[in-house]
Order: structure tokens, then C-alpha cells, then sequence
């Protein structure tokens, strides 16, 4: 092979050496530029990811519902929004209804039995904190129901975010003002009774104390001051006789209602209802989350009961002026004055008359809350709990404090006697005397009040009269006139039934005790 030859492969073989070395080079340039734009691709990706997790994990810091927004609540809204400030009274009836509800949850098979057994102790554990003090409900959750599912989700992970399956805070909350209502009214009931049993006591205590009656605030007839406590004792047994009756409308269960249409789970809400206390379910799931009668209910109730309450304090604090001085009242539920030494004031029963125009605002707040509202959940509900606690609050201590002013209050019989002699409190006694001469009875109103005239005219009192001077008005009287012109005998003589004579009021001692006796708790 001659020299020409040789060089012509060598040179060939060279090429192709360099050519597959600039071929490697190219294609591992190729695979690392490749490689590096995946990576980088990985790492937007992840990025990503990561800025849209931080979002998400961001928002739902702020609510439950923060993913489906793009911004954030301003702090002015949040603070507008939330209701945690007031609502966290609810918090032992929430997670009586959380317990009850995920107990539930468990027996339908829609939680397992590790997630029921957790969530169940993380509840009742939290109840304990909240209860001790360990806890303060604080912070800028949405509301209560939210605050307990996020105090859960820290403290047993993610088992805590399956406390909300098969339910809506529409019918969570609904549950809660029930339970909260229904032990708010065996309170109240607990308070009348005991304000009844206060208004007896005095009723047995008081049989011969004798008093003017006023209408008009005018003095009208004399009554007993045992037939004037009976009064108000029959005006509160039909107090708690409406709680009782309002009371059995709250006792229907909604949890489970959802949102407004049901859920898509094969809850049982029978169970929830008997584990809760509740007498039935309420039938239809928009009227379970949209309405508040039951609230409405309530608080007419207890507009009504302050309303009598008042009228007392009212009675109370004119006969207690020294006008009147019919009574005195315990120092320890009375004040002075700044300024006026001499001074001793009513201030606990005209403290008790001023929170009736409070609670017939809460009624009117919420009858106009309500009046306008689309069918069903609207978040103006979220005005319906404070009246609601107010409510319950105030009239707690209204029968609390006014049980006391009764029991430690001092009579003046005496006084009370001297002020029947004012008036012409015996003006239809006469009256009535003539019809039984024969006079008709317009007739004999007539003449009475005649008689009354003349001896306003004279400054005179009835017995000061001779039958002559009677006989001036009419011929029918005669020396009998005499044994009825006395306030004892103004009580004897009343016949009907439910009368201030002696003798009913005693019917109606014996009543009041039997009612006593068949009134719940």
C-alpha cells in the first residue's frame, strides 16, 4: 500500500473521530440543557405550588372559606363580621351538639371509630380548658362553631377537620340557640316559681291587713293586702305557664338540616335529636335554619314577665314614698342620695322598672331583624343573639332581686288602714245598701253620689252623719245603714268568687298552693 493510500484512510479515520466527538459533545450539551429546563420547569412548578399553598394555607387562617376569594377580609370587615365576641356563650351547647353529632357520625358509619373516640375526647377535653380558665375563647375566628373546629384541627390534626362532615353552621347554630333557650327558660322558671312561692308567703302572712285599692291611682275600694300580693302571683303563674308552652316549640331538633337542603349523607337525625334532649325533629330543613320564632316567642315571654314586674315596682315604689308609707324597704336594696343626706331610694325596683323598656327593645329588634328576610340563612340571624342573651341575663336578675326586695320589706298595717279612710272608699257599699232597699241600681249611684259630694263639700265622714241627714238623699235608708259603714265589713260583704272577702282570699290561698304544686321543676 503505497504512501498516499495510507494517509488518505488516516486522514478519514481522524474526520470521523472528530466528527463523533463533536457529535458527543453536541448531544451532552443537548441532554444537560435539557436536563437543566426540566429542573428549572420542577422548580416553577414547585414554586408554585408552594405560592398557592401559602395562599390557601394563608386564607384559611382567616375562614373556612378564604380559598374561594382573592383577597383577604380588610381588618375592618373582619372585626365587623365576626361574632366570636358574643357568641362564645354558646360554647358548652356547641360542643354538646359537636359531641352529639359526631357520636352520631360514628353509629351511621360515616366516621370510623378512631376519628369518633378523638374527636369526642378533643371535645370534652376543650370543654374542660374553656371551663377551668386554661383557655380563653379569643382571637378572630369567624364565630364559636369555627374557633372549636380550629382548636381541634391544632391539637389532633387532621381528624379535627372531619368534625364538620354532614352539617352546616346554619343548622349548628340553630341547634345551639335551641339548647341554649331551653335551659335559659328553666332558669326563668326555676326564678317565678320561687318569686310565686316569695308572694304566697307574704299572701298568708298579711290575710287581715287591710288597704285601699286604686284605680286611676284614685283610691276605689278597700282590699286586703293578702288579695293584692294573690294578684300578681296569678299574673306570674300564667308567666311560666306561657315559658312552658314556648318552651315545647324550642325543643325540636334541626341539626342536621344542613344548609338548607339536607345533606348528602345518611345521617340520623333521630339519634342527634334524642342524645340532645330535643321532643322531635323539625320536619322540614329550610324552615330549620331560616327561622327564629321560637327567639320571637321567647322573647314576648319575657316581655310580658318584665312588664308585670314592673307594674309591681311600680305599686312597690309609690307605697314605699313617705306619701304613702305603706312599707319600707330593705336597706340593703336601696341608696341614698349625693347630696341629700335625708334621702333613701328605690333603686333596685326602679332598676328593675327601667330594664322593661330594654327587653321590649330586644322583642322589636328582632321582630325587625326578621320582617324582611329572604328565605332561608341570611347573616342578619347573627343579630338575633345578642337581645337573646341580654334578654335572658336581665330578667334572671329582675326575679332574682325583686324575690328579695319582697321578702325583706316591712309592712305598716296602720298606715295602710288610715289611708282607707280617705277617699269615700265605702261609696259603693252604699250603694249597693240601697239596691237592696229596693232602688234601682243606676238610682242608687245616683244618690251615692250625691252623698259623696256633700261630705267632700262638708269635710265630713260618713259615720259623722246622722240618719236624718241620710234621709236628706234618700228615704231608703235606715239605722242598718250603719253596720256596713266599716272597712271590715266592705270585705265581708263581697260574695263572688275571686273577691278580696276574707273567705275567698282564703279559696285562693289554698288554690295558689295546689298550682304551686303542679308547676314544673
Amino acid at each position: 500500500m503505497n504512501d498516499d493510500v495510507v494517509d488518505k484512510i488516516t486522514s478519514e479515520m481522524t474526520s470521523k473521530k472528530a466528527a463523533k466527538k463533536t457529535l458527543t459533545r453536541d448531544l451532552s450539551v443537548e441532554r444537560a440543557f435539557t436536563t437543566k429546563k426540566r429542573r428549572d420547569n420542577a422548580s416553577a412548578k414547585q414554586s408554585s405550588s408552594e405560592e398557592v399553598r401559602a395562599r390557601g394555607s394563608k386564607r384559611k387562617t382567616e375562614s373556612v372559606w378564604s380559598p374561594r376569594f382573592k383577597k383577604s377580609l380588610t381588618g375592618e370587615m373582619k372585626t365587623f363580621h365576626s361574632s366570636l365576641p358574643f357568641d362564645k356563650t354558646l360554647y358548652k351547647e356547641d360542643i354538646a351538639g359537636s359531641i352529639a353529632h359526631v357520636t352520631m357520625l360514628g353509629k351511621t358509619g360515616i366516621l370510623d371509630n378512631t376519628a369518633v373516640t378523638t374527636l369526642i375526647t378533643a371535645l370534652k377535653t376543650l370543654e374542660k380548658d374553656i371551663a377551668t380558665g386554661k383557655k380563653a375563647i379569643t382571637g378572630t375566628s369567624d364565630d364559636i362553631h369555627l374557633w372549636i373546629e380550629e382548636q381541634l384541627t391544632a391539637s389532633i390534626g387532621s381528624t379535627g377537620k372531619k368534625l364538620h362532615t354532614a352539617r352546616s353552621r346554619n343548622d349548628q347554630v340553630a341547634t345551639d340557640v335551641r339548647l341554649y333557650l331551653r335551659t335559659t327558660i328553666d332558669t326563668h322558671q326555676k326564678l317565678i316559681k320561687t318569686l310565686m312561692e316569695t308572694l304566697l308567703k307574704r299572701s298568708e302572712e298579711h290575710q287581715t291587713v287591710v288597704m285601699p285599692g286604686y284605680t286611676h291611682l284614685q283610691a276605689a275600694q278597700p282590699i286586703s293586702l293578702s288579695f293584692y300580693w294573690l294578684a300578681y302571683f296569678f299574673m306570674l303563674e300564667r308567666d311560666f305557664e306561657r315559658l312552658q308552652s314556648a318552651r315545647s316549640r324550642v325543643n325540636r331538633s334541626p341539626l342536621g338540616a344542613g344548609a338548607l337542603a339536607g345533606v348528602n349523607y345518611p345521617i340520623d337525625r333521630k339519634q342527634t335529636m334524642k342524645t340532645l334532649g330535643f321532643n322531635s325533629v323539625l320536619p322540614n330543613a329550610m324552615d330549620a335554619v331560616s327561622d327564629r320564632d321560637f327567639i320571637i316567642e321567647y322573647l314576648s315571654c319575657a316581655s310580658i314577665i318584665i312588664m308585670h314586674l314592673s307594674r309591681l315596682c311600680e305599686d312597690l315604689i309609690i307605697y314605699a314614698s313617705p306619701n304613702f308609707n305603706f312599707l319600707t324597704l330593705a336597706d340593703e336594696v336601696s341608696s341614698g342620695s349625693s347630696i341629700m343626706p335625708n334621702k333613701k331610694n328605690p333603686d333596685s325596683l326602679e332598676l328593675i322598672r327601667g330594664k322593661s323598656g330594654r327587653i321590649f327593645g330586644h322583642l322589636l329588634a328582632v321582630l325587625t331583624v326578621m320582617k324582611g328576610l329572604p328565605t332561608a340563612y341570611n347573616r342578619d340571624l347573627q343579630e338575633d343573639k345578642e337581645p337573646l342573651f341580654d334578654t335572658s341575663t336581665h330578667l334572671n336578675a329582675c326575679l332574682s332581686l325583686l324575690t328579695h326586695v319582697i321578702q325583706t320589706l316591712t309592712i305598716h298595717p296602720e298606715n295602710m288602714r288610715q289611708a282607707c279612710k280617705k277617699g269615700f272608699l265605702l261609696a259603693t257599699e252604699v250603694a249597693d245598701y240601697l239596691v237592696t232597699k229596693g232602688l234601682p241600681f243606676r238610682t242608687a249611684h245616683e244618690v251615692s253620689a250625691a252623698l259623696v259630694a256633700y261630705l267632700d263639700d262638708h269635710d265630713k265622714d260618713y259615720l259623722d252623719l246622722s240618719l236624718a241627714e241620710f234621709n236628706q238623699f234618700s228615704p231608703y235608708f235606715t239605722e242598718d245603714i250603719f253596720k256596713i259603714l266599716t272597712i271590715d265589713q266592705a270585705l265581708l260583704r263581697k260574695k263572688s268568687e275571686g273577691s278580696t272577702s276574707p273567705d275567698h282570699v282564703a279559696e285562693q290561698i289554698t288554690l295558689a298552693k295546689m298550682v304551686l304544686k303542679t308547676l314544673l321543676h
